[in-house]
């Protein structure tokens, strides 16, 4: 090191200088980052510490300091070391770019050895950040030296000169071969490791990165800099080229400026075309436009910056422009020719080249400061007609695949740079001979087929969607509907695309564009050619010349296509149409009853399909087209559609139901209007006309559409438009009730709403959708609301109670939501809504006091809701007239509610189901309870018990219920427990049976949901548990709280002889938890467990039994002496428990007394006549005299008793 600062003016510094140095800069150098920031598009804005947000691209093109806060002071400070800011590069150029390179080596060290530890991962980031900061702070010093410092060179005065003078002399050379060296030592882009290349595909949400891609970014940054500091470095030497001495000395080959910035830049160009080529590899065509050539926003940056350059020096220096640079490697890449920097093949390099030119044109709309513009950019349509040459030709034989892409591709180009005349020549020569083609993309599957717009009306919104609302739009490439152009239109479309923005071009300056392509359009249509065209060439004809309409000029057009016009003048001139309709009518019945027969091949059907299609358009735009419909409209409608509708598949009856529904809604319109109207219009028919044609419409209708309706309602997979159609009639028998048929009469709106709205049998969407058609129509809720008609309501409210219940049934086999389910689960809330609003209901719901705002809740809670007001209502009535009434219609608002709910249990499933069915049949139970308790409804309730809560699967043990039910029945058994429990004690007939099934539910489901081993959490929430400890508790608790108390002391605690009933821990831990939580205060139900409690204490040994038995006779006893005067009631049970087992447990009865008796010493001791009684008694049985065993263990008891029992012991000794 001291050979190399042995002649240096300035040598290094050390670090421990004072704060006299200073640091290259305060604030980092730009660099290229793709770190995530918050708040910054990734597809647009440019990162905030690249080159273009921190304003370098500006400054390099104005002439500005690279750097102009940076390197002011005398010192800078470089890998460490502090140098003289103004002579360093000059004196110790070698050595500061060797030690540059180390960095770069060290950094490709750090790569190769770097390993995956995650625990490595933060020191590993730093490192190689540090080293990138070094190498990048000392590029940015070669910058600013050279912009401040470098001088054109001058003739040396003659004589002695000073040896800095020499140097700064050679500098230029010296700086260009150092460049050279970093150019060697990076390498190509292309030729990075895989491991470093793969940098690129980093997700950077995060903030710590590998040494890859650190050592990546650095390359990017020199490939850069390289460019940036030659460009300085020509400029300084205004433009006289430097050559590099020492190079040519040693190779004889020659090393300048110039050649350097043009062989480092091509090489550059050519690795970004190639990293663009391995990412087009992967590219479909339909993401083609929406795919970007670039890796990441630093690649992205880096061609803008590049762009920028050239666009610059082009201007400036007069060299080439960036897409002469661009097209030279594209060119001989499409010949087939090897070049240099790039691979030898391509897939699709047409393809391809068309897809970069698009992305390197969108590019060009950011500016200098990175932000997107709308100012046109400098274009490159010398190129793009050289790609559609290629396109175009013949003998290319381009699937329309590709072709669709390149048409797009040149759609979009038009839209960024204006469209071009030669440009649309080229297309049209070429679409001109292909207008018979189908223009399918087979792998599109139906959205690659070309359709032809059979109407006037779709002709002319498909020609709307053709013409961009401007000329030139640049906005446009990034809205959704251009980027979905290749899958929505085919590359014809694409086309008329173009066309329409090259017509309206410049239009207000002549329409020049429009007169240069007329005479092209027009010449190629002679009448040989005319008949050449099939029916999809007719389409496409047909489409063009409406684009020319609306593009170019109108009039000159319309003398060719004008006469579409004429299918509707009949109308307009107020002529009958019966004649001719009846003709087309005849055919129509013909076609359709070939179409009917099941001999008819399917390719023949599918071919009638398509004339069948287009009547059904066409007669419904004669009926939208007529004002009053009185002109033999009707025969229009034959006997053709009873035969068409039966036969039609699933796709092709939602297009007739369409029609079906159109048709009535113009003739309710139709019939709306007429009465508005003043007859005495001249335009208008008279009244008596218009009504008889109405019925003659009104009754084709019925005759020939109907029927087909009416035979379709039942099915389980109804068509979507049939409860609409369906809807539609009900409407017209509103407005027109003699219309109807004799079988629909006297009363039609019932009669049909019974068939689409009331039967049990149909499909809840059908049901669903009808009725919220019909109860949005005030007319129709009012017509069913008058008097006589509130059955009407009451089965609409039943429709909408069986439509809830059943919105699960119909899913599919996965468990899955079917198209049919999720379609209800959206309509339900509207109808729930209106459901509400009939007048019965909102009657019902303020007679039992209840919000208005019942009606915005979702349907299930809304049930819940409608539930509690009948049963609140009921329950406010006092009349016995109106309580049966009130029974009557309850019971008629539920209708079969078990066979609604049925599907759910046959199935076992599924859960959502069965969890909505048992709660909302457990609601009823529970909210109607003195409603079900009337001998009216009683065999509902007998019912539900039997089928929900204990069918014949619960009796069987080979049965039993599915999972799937016991979760539901777990869930919502308090609901029943609480509902069967009022019922019971309300019930004037067969109420004792009624308690008998509510103990057997109890019993069944007590031990079914009790653990084998006592677990507090199971215990807790047991739904036999659940169902007493109400919130607030409620006065008719008490009788359901006996029922469980007297199921468990029968059913649960009895001891088989000496051996303890199953579970026994468990069951006393749940009588602990049932007496903790209701906190009964009631004698009789306190000391309804208390004998099997005492026996278990008496008989059980096992710990765990011991103690919940003792804290349960803790608890009643404790209870019990709460109260104020004697317990009667314990001292009965203790005095029967000692009589019971007396002479055989002596000693087990004194024991447990023991335990009674530290709890309450009171109710003992009055039964120590008793005790004594039977001690004595017992010893007179055995005959053995005084046993002196048991009289121990009975003074062992007396101790217990206070003064009573002292003197019990001194009787006791006198014996």
């Amino acid at each position: 090191m001291e050979d190399d600062f042995g002649q240096s003016l300035t040598p290094p510094v050390s670090p421990f200088e004072p704060d006299s140095q200073c640091d290259l800069s305060t604030a980092r150098p730009p660099w290229f980052s793709c770190v995530f920031e918050p708040g910054r598009d990734e597809s647009r804005a440019m990162s905030s510490e690249g080159y273009i947000a921190r304003g370098s691209l500006k400054r390099l093109l104005l002439r500005l300091d690279p750097a102009p806060g940076d390197c002011e002071a005398d010192t800078v400070e470089l890998f460490g070391f502090t140098w003289v800011t103004e002579t360093a590069l000059v004196e110790s150029s070698n050595f500061l770019f060797s030690l540059f390179k180390q960095k770069i080596l060290s950094l490709e060290s750090l790569v190769q050895n770097s390993s995956h530890d995650f625990a490595q991962a933060s020191s590993l980031h730093f490192e190689a950040e540090a080293l990138r900061q070094q190498c990048v702070q000392f590029l940015q010093y070669v910058k600013v030296f050279t912009f401040r410092f470098v001088e054109p060179p001058q003739a040396l005065e003659e004589g002695t000169t000073h040896p800095y003078e020499d140097l700064e002399a050679q500098f230029p050379s010296v700086l260009l071969e150092e460049l050279f060296g970093v150019t060697l030592l990076i390498g190509r882009l292309r030729d990075l490791p895989a491991n470093v290349q793969s940098s690129f595909t980093i997700q950077h949400q995060g903030k710590l990165f590998p040494p890859s891609w650190h050592l990546l970014h650095l390359y990017l940054d020199c490939h850069w800099s390289l460019l940036e500091i030659l460009h300085l470095l020509g400029e300084k030497m205004q433009s006289q080229v430097v050559y590099a001495h020492q190079f040519v000395n040693l190779t004889g080959e020659n090393l300048t400026s110039v050649s350097l910035f043009e062989e480092h830049l091509n090489s550059l160009l050519c690795d970004l075309i190639s990293m663009a080529m391995n990412k087009y590899s992967k590219v479909r065509p339909t993401e083609a436009l929406t795919t970007h050539h670039y890796q990441c926003t630093c690649t992205k940056e880096l061609w803008v910056l590049i762009r920028h350059l050239l666009e610059h020096r082009g201007r400036v220096l007069h060299t080439q422009s960036f897409w002469s640079y661009i097209s030279a490697p594209l060119r001989g890449l499409l010949k087939g020719e090897a070049q240099a920097g790039l691979p030898s093949a391509c897939r699709d390099a047409l393809g391809f080249t068309w897809w970069l030119v698009t992305q390197l044109a969108e590019l060009g709309q950011y500016n200098r400061n990175g932000t997107l513009q709308s100012e046109k950019v400098e274009d490159n349509w010398s190129f793009v007609l050289e790609l559609l040459k290629s396109t175009c030709n013949p003998q290319g034989g381009l699937q329309e695949e590709q072709v669709r892409m390149h048409v797009h591709c040149c759609l979009s180009l038009s839209l960024l740079w204006n469209s071009n005349s030669s440009a649309v020549t080229a297309l049209w020569e070429y679409y001109c001979k292909n207008l018979n083609a189908s223009f399918a993309v087979p792998w599109l599957g139906v959205a690659g087929l070309c359709s032809v717009s059979r109407t006037p009306l779709a002709l002319l919104e498909k020609t709307r969607l053709c013409c961009t609302p401007e000329p030139r739009s640049p906005s446009l490439l990034r809205s959704a509907g251009h980027a979905q152009l290749y899958r929505s239109s085919n590359s014809f479309h694409i086309f008329l695309h173009i066309l329409a923005q090259h017509l309206s071009q410049d239009s207000a300056g002549g329409g020049a564009p429009w007169r240069q392509m007329k005479g092209r359009i027009y010449s190629k249509f002679h009448q040989r050619r005319m008949k050449e065209l099939s029916e999809g060439g007719l389409g496409n004809f047909l489409l063009l010349f409406l684009v020319l309409a609306r593009a170019g000029e109108l009039e000159d057009v319309a003398a060719r296509t004008g006469q579409l016009a004429l299918l509707l003048l009949f109308l307009e001139k107020g002529l009958d149409v019966g004649a001719l309709a009846e003709q087309l009518g005849g055919a129509f019945t013909r076609a359709a009853r070939e179409f009917y027969l099941k001999t008819t091949e399917p390719s023949r059907k599918l071919a009638l399909w398509g004339l069948l299609d287009s009547y059904l358009e066409g007669v419904q735009e004669v009926f939208e087209t007529s004002t009053f419909l009185h002109l033999s409209e009707e025969r229009l409608l034959n006997e053709g559609f009873g035969l068409l509708l039966p036969a039609c598949r699933q796709s092709e009856i939602n297009s007739a139901l369409g029609f079906v529904q159109n048709i009535l809604a113009q003739l309710q319109r139709v019939l709306q209007r007429c009465a508005q109207l003043s007859h005495t219009a001249a335009a208008s028919p008279p009244p008596n006309v218009a009504k008889e044609r109405h019925l003659a419409v009104a009754g084709a209708l019925w005759a020939n559409l109907f029927p087909f309706l009416r035979s379709s309602r039942l099915s389980q997979t109804p068509p979507t438009q049939l409860a609409d159609s369906a809807a539609g009639f009900t409407l017209l028998a509103l407005e027109l009730p003699g219309s109807a048929p004799q079988d629909l009469q006297p009363h039609p709106v019932l009669s049909i709403m019974h068939f689409f709205g009331w039967d049990d049998m149909l499909h809840p969407l059908l049901v669903t959708r009808y009725l919220i058609h019909l109860l949005q129509n005030s007319a129709l809720v009012s017509s069913v609301s008058a008097a006589g008609s509130g059955s009407a309501q009451t089965q609409c409210v039943r429709a909408w109670v069986r439509s809830v219940l059943q919105q699960h049934v119909h899913r599919n086999a996965d468990g899955t939501d079917s198209r049919a389910g999720r379609a209800l689960a959206d309509l339900l809330p509207e109808l729930t809504r209106l459901v509400f609003q009939l007048p019965e209901v909102e009657s019902l719901l303020r007679g039992a006091g209840l919000p208005p705002g019942a009606s915005r809740q979702e349907p299930v809670p809304a049930l819940a809701t409608f539930i509690k007001a009948v049963g609140r209502a009921y329950s406010r009535l006092e009349s016995l007239a109106e309580r049966s009434a009130m029974v009557t219609r309850a019971l008629e608002y539920v209708g079969d509610v078990l066979k609604h709910i049925k599907p759910y249990l046959v199935n076992k499933g599924p859960p959502e189901g069965l969890q909505l069915a048992y709660w909302a049949v457990g609601c009823v139970v529970k909210q109607w309870s003195p409603l079900l308790a009337t001998s009216k409804a009683q065999q509902l309730l007998f019912r539900i018990v039997d089928v929900l809560l204990l069918p014949h699967a619960v009796f069987q043990q080979d049965k039993g219920l599915s999972p799937q039910v016991l979760s539901a029945v777990k869930e919502n058994l308090p609901l029943y427990l609480q509902g069967l429990s009022v019922a019971a004690g309300m019930a004037q007939i067969q109420g004792a049976y009624l308690k008998q099934q509510l103990h057997s539910v109890i019993s069944h489901y007590l031990g079914r949901f009790l653990p084998a081993t006592p677990s507090t959490a199971t215990v807790a929430n047991h739904p036999v548990l659940l169902a007493v400890c109400e919130t607030p508790p409620k006065p008719q608790g008490a009788a359901l709280r006996k029922a469980i108390l007297q199921v468990v002391s029968d059913n649960f605690l009895q001891f088989k002889g000496h051996a303890p009933p199953p579970r026994l821990a468990s069951v006393l831990s749940f009588l602990m938890e049932l007496l903790r939580r209701t906190k009964d205060s009631n004698l009789e139900l306190l000391t309804l467990p208390l004998p099997p409690v005492l026996r278990c204490l008496m008989l059980v040994n096992e710990p765990q039994v011991r103690k919940m038995s003792t804290d349960v006779l803790q608890l009643v006893v404790e209870r019990c002496a709460s109260r104020e005067g004697p317990c009667d009631q314990v001292s009965s049970v203790l005095k029967c428990f000692i009589e019971e087992n007396a002479g055989v447990y002596d000693q087990q009865v004194y024991s447990v007394l023991e335990t009674v008796a530290i709890l309450d010493q009171s109710v003992v001791s009055g039964l120590i006549p008793v005790l004594s009684l039977s001690l004595r008694s017992t010893e007179t049985k055995r005959g053995l005299g005084r046993n002196t065993t048991l009289r121990n263990a009975y003074r062992k008891l007396l101790s217990h008793l206070g003064e009573g029992g002292q003197v019990e012991m001194i009787s006791l000794e006198e014996d």
